[in-house]
């Protein structure tokens, strides 16, 4: 992307690795393909700041009935993804991931966004941070969402291109492009050894 970072990541960082779990990693309806190759990324940013990583992760309703509004329809058509058919364990991280936990912390949301209930955000303002190192999957949903909500709140957004993954190549590499060109004022494009070199 040849996008250099606004100056060095300090104390006040915290790194949220977006959904990195079972149910996306393993043989599921939501498999996402390549999700193993960003896990070591993901991975290297958190063992280098573990007690600074917080893992969202996106819990489905136990069955389609107890979701809402168009979430009902949603789960009706993915009824294989509802926690009754899931098994809980499905929704937790990869053992690769898990080991940090904690001094990481895990953040979990029911729709795409991690501000609407309020947790992530109560747990960032807690540790007073104001710049997110953002990973995970899939980049042009929850990351999305996760970035979006994090510009309107105002932290500052560095973005790792090299520990996104999605299920789809074509609108993973489409919002890459949104992120340095569109955002380019507000999101920090960059690869994970210049966010390990910067943050100390």
């Amino acid at each position: 992307m040849g996008r250099e970072l606004d100056g060095p990541l300090g104390p006040s960082c915290v790194h949220v690795a977006v959904d990195c779990q079972r149910m996306f990693l393993e043989q599921t309806d939501w498999h996402v393909p390549w999700m193993g190759r960003v896990l070591p990324m993901i991975a290297r940013i958190t063992e280098a700041h573990p007690d600074a990583t917080i893992f969202t992760r996106f819990i489905p309703p136990r069955h389609p009935g107890e979701a809402r509004g168009a979430w009902r329809r949603y789960y009706q058509r993915w009824s294989s993804m509802t926690i009754e058919k899931l098994g809980e364990a499905m929704l937790d991280l990869p053992d690769e991931l898990r080991r940090f936990v904690p001094p990481a912390q895990i953040a979990d949301k029911h729709v795409y966004s991690p501000w609407l209930d309020g947790d992530l955000e109560k747990k960032l303002k807690a540790r007073r941070a104001d710049t997110l190192v953002v990973t995970g999957g899939e980049t042009d949903v929850c990351v999305l969402a996760t970035i979006l909500g994090a510009v309107d709140l105002g932290y500052r957004v560095v973005v790792a291109t090299d520990a996104l993954c999605s299920s789809s190549d074509e609108t993973h590499d489409s919002s890459l492009k949104v992120f340095e060109h569109r955002f380019g004022q507000q999101v920090e494009a960059v690869k994970t050894a210049d966010i390990l070199a910067a943050w100390t």
